[in-house]
């Protein structure tokens, strides 16, 4: 984000017309739109029409702001140059895309070109007194796409700063009416950047809508995803941008909440899961596929199937790192399972960075690349295929013992329940001894599966056989 954006080249020009309206409409006592205004409550402001090709998109709107890393050349000039024709270009491309998969126009894009097509504006945008919009950037860039002149807009206080456009778009993103909403990363931006303007993490968990836990887990996975976005790049080479993880949130979140249970007990274990199923969403799996990948994932399923290609190279152990004056305490380097997984995983960060810049790699990186990715694909399908078959297996084992614990505490209930029925004079005596023969005659089922599955029974088999010996 630039330091400063600054007044438009043609902002004073906009102020004067901005003005010349507002008397205008201060006169005839216009429509007005409500905003939350710093501390002070709700402001209303009047709407007045402006031309749709005088405003400018706001460079700091949270609505594009991962999907800005698309393209670093033009990023590079909005930040630099937020007002010229290529930034302001940039922007209303960004408008348009759809924030998963940003090659294609963003369908709920299209349906706001038919709605205004059709019912023309419905609801006013905001601007800066300098013609800056603040509310209402896609509805522009719709307006012009139609050939439409004018859009209705709210005109904020002439000494409104930067920090007002920005908390005054997300008040009214987090409003509780049909915006288009953000996109996962965008709102994780968002989120961020109110916390390191110094609000406490309960006033924006509250702000956004969501419980504190669930914006802790957001946190710890755009941290994730940063981390990851730093990884792949390659000296000087291509790297991934905070936008191709736009389809990952699910998958993540996930990841975020399985992390934090098992680290509280195993933080080792916990990176081994971590950077497991961060492989599997590199190479795009289901979200139900990276739940098979437990702790050892790496070490049960797919060091021994890896292709040498996949293998991470050995590194030398590392030294122990020292704190500065504190000389007896030392950190412990990573584990060594640990370093084996974060390898491949950094090998399928760097090949994806290299798969999505074909432009910026030569020909032989783009195609090793891509053989990189297509032997992770084949290795990772065998490896969880196995690791199915066995959570399958699991499962069977446990269901039995399962059920009869099940059985117990129905048994357990019925007690209780036979105790009060009795008391009350409500027990039906002949249902309660036909329901028992049919308990009987079940037990004797079970007694002669597990009279030929034990040659040398416990304790409870063993009464299981006696009970209905002789039936």
């Amino acid at each position: 984000m630039a330091a400063s954006f600054g007044i438009p080249p043609e902002g004073e020009t906009i102020k004067a017309l901005v003005q010349e309206r507002l008397k205008q409409a201060v006169a005839e006592d216009g429509a007005k739109v409500t905003v939350d205004w710093r501390d002070a409550g709700q402001r209303h402001l009047y709407v007045i029409a402006m031309p749709v090709s005088m405003l400018y998109f706001n460079p700091d709107t949270h609505r594009v702001r991962a999907q800005r890393t698309l393209d670093p050349e033009r990023n590079r000039i909005l930040n630099e140059r937020p007002w010229s024709e290529e930034g302001q270009e940039y922007l209303r491309y960004l408008l348009t895309r759809d924030p998963k998969d940003p090659a294609k126009t963003d369908p709920d894009y299209i349906t706001l070109l038919d709605e205004l097509e059709e019912f023309g504006q419905r609801d006013p945008g905001i601007i800066s007194p300098n013609g800056i919009l603040v509310d209402g950037n896609t509805r522009c860039a719709a307006l012009r796409d139609l050939g439409k002149e004018h859009i209705r807009v709210g005109v904020l206080p002439e000494d409104t700063t930067r920090l007002d456009i920005n908390r005054v778009e997300l008040a009214l993103q987090l409003r509780r009416d049909k915006r288009r909403d953000y996109s996962y990363l965008n709102r994780l931006i968002a989120i961020e950047e109110e916390l390191a303007g110094g609000r406490k993490q309960e006033d924006v968990a509250r702000e956004f809508n969501i419980k504190l836990p669930t914006l802790q887990r957001d946190r710890w996975v755009y941290e994730l995803i940063n981390d990851a976005v730093e990884r792949s790049g390659t000296g000087g080479g291509p790297s991934l941008r905070l936008v191709d993880f736009e389809q990952q949130q699910e998958k993540l979140r996930e990841l975020a909440r399985d992390y934090a249970t098992l680290a509280a007990t195993d933080p080792d274990a916990a990176e081994r899961l971590k950077e497991s199923r961060l492989a599997m969403a590199v190479l795009d799996l289901p979200k139900t596929t990276l739940r098979l990948a437990e702790p050892d994932f790496y070490e049960r399923y797919l060091e021994k199937r890896l292709p040498d290609a996949l293998r991470p190279e050995d590194e030398p152990d590392a030294a122990p790192v020292g704190i500065p004056g504190l000389d007896d305490v030392v950190l412990p380097d990573d584990a060594a399972g640990v370093k084996a997984v974060r390898g491949l995983t950094d090998k399928l960060l760097k090949a994806e960075a290299a798969r999505r810049a074909p432009d910026k790699v030569s020909p032989a990186e783009f195609a090793a690349a891509n053989s990189v990715f297509a032997a992770a694909k084949d290795t990772f399908e065998t490896a969880t295929r196995l690791a199915g078959k066995d959570a399958q297996l699991r499962k069977r084992q446990t269901a039995v013992p399962e059920r009869l614990t099940d059985a117990a505490e129905y048994i357990n209930q019925c007690a209780a329940e036979f105790a009060e029925a009795r008391a009350k004079r409500a027990l039906d005596e002949d249902a309660f001894d036909d329901a028992l023969i049919t308990l009987r005659d079940s037990l004797i089922q079970l007694a002669k599966h597990a009279g030929r599955a034990f040659t040398s029974p416990g304790d409870g088999v063993d009464w299981l056989l006696n009970a209905t010996k002789g039936r």
